[in-house]
C-alpha cells in the first residue's frame, strides 16, 4: 500500500473512531438502560408469573382453556360488545380476558367504566386473584418507550438505536485489529484492559448487535418514516386493511343465537395453518345472529411474528373469511419483529439470546468507561465533561441495576392489597434508581463504585431471603415441589448478585492503589494506532 492510501486509511479511521467514541458516549447512557431492560424482557412472562406468586396453574389445551373463558363471560357479560381472551401456553398459564361493554345509544349517557382485564384458571374458568403488579411488562415497555409519553419515548429510543446502529458499522472500520484483539484480555491495565473488554464483548456477538439494533428499529419504521403509507393511503386504517385484511365488522341485531361452540373452531384454524395454535380469540356481538369469532395465530411456533386470522361465524361455525397471505414487505416485517422478540425461541435459544443481550450490555457499559478513562491523564484535574460522564456511567451501570432489584423487591414487600400498587412499584424503582445516582454524586467517584454496587449485590442476593419469608414458594420448597421457575429465578437473582459484588470487590480494590505518577517518558511510537483502536 502506497504512503498516501496508508495515509487515507488511517485519516478515515481517526474519523470513524470521533464518530464511534462520541455517538457512543451520547446515546450510552440510553442504550444501556435499553439493553439491559431489553435483556430482561426476553423472560417477560417468567418475570410476571415470579411477580404473582399467587398463581400456580397447570397448563391445559387452548381448546380447554377456551371453552372455559367462554363459559365464565357467558356469566358476567353475556350482552357485551366484545370479549378479547388471550389463551394461554407453557409460559403464561393463566387465561386472560377483557370485555368491551356495549356503548350506551344515549349520546348524553356517560359512558361505562372501563372494565379491568381478569386473569381465569384455564382449566376451570374460575377467576384468579393476585397482587396487582406491571411484571415483565414494565421491563418489556421500558425498553422501548423508556418510561415517556407516547410518541416521544419511542422516538428517543429510536434516535439512540440509530446511533447505535452507527458506531457499530464505525467501530467496525475504526478497529483494524478487532478479531484479533477478540483473543487478548489483560487484565489491571487500566484503558488497555477496558478496550479489551470492549472489543471482546463487541466481536462475541457481533451479528446479534447488529441485528438487533436493526431489527429494532425497523419495527418501529412506520413511526419514524410515516410518509409512503401516506403518500397511498388516506388513513392508517386503510393500509392495515390492505395489508393485513378487514375483518366483518357487522352491527348486532339484538336477535338472540346461541353462540357456537368454539373448540371445533380452534381444531379447523390449526388444521389449515398447518398445525400453528391460535394466541387470541375475539367475539364480537356474543349471542346475537351477527356474532363472529376470530381467532389470530400464534408467534411462538413461527418466525414471522405477525400471524394470520381466520373469521368464523359466531352461530353456525362458518369459515367466513381469513387475513390476506402476506406480501414481501408485511413478511419480512413479521420476521424482523420475530427476530427482535424472540418469541418463537425455545428455552435454549432464548437463553442464548439472553446471554448475548448481556454481552450486548456490557459492550456498551464498557465502552462508556473506555471513554472516560481514555481522556484522564494521571496527576492531572479532570474537566467537568469527565467529571459528568464519571457521575452519569455510575447512574446507569450501578445504580440502574439497583433500581431493578428494588423494584422486584418492593413486588414482594408492599401490602397485596395496596391501590394502585403497579405504579407504586415501578415508581419504587425510579426513585431507588435515581436517589442512589444522587448519593453517589456526593461521594468520591471510585467510592461510589464500590458502594452502589454493592448496594446492588445486596439487593438481588436478598431477593432469594424476602421471597421465602413472604410467600410459600421459596427455594426450598419450590425444589421439592419441581417449581422449576422459582428455583431458576432465585438461583439467577443469587449469580446476578454475585457477578455485581465481584464488581464491587474489583472496585475496591482498584481505589486502595496509589494514584499513577504523570508519565515522563515520550509515548512510542505506537500512540497513533492506539488512539485509531480506542475511540
Amino acid at each position: 500500500m502506497s504512503k498516501a492510501a496508508s495515509n487515507a486509511a488511517t485519516g478515515v479511521r481517526q474519523s470513524m473512531a470521533w464518530i464511534h467514541g462520541w455517538l457512543g458516549l451520547l446515546a450510552g447512557w440510553i442504550l444501556f438502560a435499553m439493553f439491559l431492560t431489553g435483556t430482561a424482557s426476553y423472560f417477560r412472562p417468567e418475570i410476571t408469573r415470579w411477580m404473582q406468586p399467587e398463581i400456580d396453574l397447570r397448563p391445559v389445551t387452548a381448546a380447554t382453556a377456551a371453552d372455559t373463558a367462554v363459559a365464565h363471560l357467558q356469566k358476567v357479560a353475556p350482552t357485551a360488545e366484545q370479549w378479547f381472551i388471550t389463551l394461554p401456553d407453557a409460559r403464561t398459564t393463566a387465561t386472560r380476558i377483557f370485555i368491551r361493554e356495549r356503548p350506551n345509544p344515549d349520546p348524553n349517557a356517560k359512558p361505562a367504566p372501563r372494565r379491568a382485564e381478569l386473569r381465569l384458571d384455564p382449566a376451570t374458568g374460575e377467576e384468579v386473584t393476585a397482587r396487582d403488579t406491571r411484571g415483565g411488562e414494565h421491563f418489556y415497555r421500558f425498553h422501548f418507550q423508556l418510561q415517556i409519553p407516547h410518541p416521544w419515548g419511542r422516538w428517543l429510543a429510536g434516535l439512540c438505536a440509530m446511533a447505535m446502529l452507527t458506531a457499530i458499522i464505525s467501530g467496525v472500520i475504526t478497529h483494524k485489529r478487532i478479531f484479533v484483539d477478540f483473543f487478548t484480555l489483560r487484565w489491571s491495565k487500566g484503558q488497555r484492559s477496558w478496550l479489551d473488554a470492549h472489543n471482546v464483548s463487541a466481536v462475541i456477538a457481533l451479528p446479534f448487535h447488529a441485528m438487533i439494533t436493526y431489527t429494532g428499529l425497523i419495527t418501529l419504521v412506520a413511526m419514524y418514516m410515516p410518509w409512503p403509507i401516506q403518500a397511498n393511503y388516506k388513513d392508517p386504517a386503510t393500509f392495515e386493511a390492505a395489508v393485513f385484511g378487514a375483518e366483518p365488522d357487522a352491527e348486532a341485531t339484538g336477535r338472540p343465537a346461541a353462540l357456537t361452540p368454539v373448540a371445533p373452531l380452534i381444531a379447523k384454524a390449526s388444521e389449515e395453518w398447518g398445525g400453528g395454535r391460535p394466541a387470541t380469540m375475539v367475539v364480537r356481538n356474543p349471542n346475537d345472529e351477527t356474532a363472529t369469532v376470530t381467532l389470530f395465530q400464534s408467534a411462538k411456533d413461527r418466525l414471522n411474528a405477525r400471524g394470520g386470522s381466520i373469521v368464523f361465524s359466531g352461530v353456525d361455525g362458518r369459515r367466513l373469511s381469513a387475513s390476506p397471505p402476506p406480501g414481501p414487505a408485511a413478511e419480512t416485517s413479521g420476521v424482523m419483529l420475530g427476530l427482535h422478540m424472540g418469541s418463537f425461541a425455545g428455552p435454549v435459544l432464548r437463553w442464548t439470546y439472553f446471554l448475548l443481550g448481556l454481552a450486548g450490555t456490557a459492550m456498551v457499559g464498557t465502552g462508556l468507561m473506555l471513554w472516560t478513562v481514555k481522556r484522564k491523564r494521571p496527576g492531572a484535574a479532570p474537566f467537568f465533561g469527565i467529571r459528568l460522564a464519571e457521575r452519569l456511567n455510575v447512574g446507569a451501570i450501578a445504580c440502574l441495576p439497583a433500581g431493578m432489584a428494588a423494584f422486584l423487591l418492593a413486588n414482594r414487600l408492599l401490602p397485596a392489597t395496596l391501590p394502585a400498587r403497579g405504579d407504586v412499584e415501578v415508581s419504587i424503582m425510579f426513585w431507588s434508581w435515581f436517589g442512589l445516582a444522587a448519593l453517589a454524586c456526593l461521594r468520591p467517584i471510585r467510592r461510589a463504585w464500590t458502594e452502589t454496587l454493592a448496594i446492588a449485590a445486596v439487593a438481588f442476593v436478598a431477593l432469594p431471603l424476602v421471597n421465602a419469608l413472604t410467600t410459600d414458594r421459596g427455594f426450598f420448597r419450590s425444589f421439592a415441589n419441581g417449581d422449576w421457575l422459582f428455583v431458576a429465578f432465585d438461583l439467577a437473582m443469587i449469580a446476578t448478585g454475585a457477578l455485581l459484588g465481584f464488581g464491587a470487590w474489583r472496585a475496591a480494590q482498584i481505589s486502595l492503589r496509589p494514584a499513577r505518577k504523570p508519565r515522563t517518558a515520550p509515548r512510542p511510537a505506537s500512540a497513533l494506532r492506539e488512539a485509531v483502536d480506542a475511540p
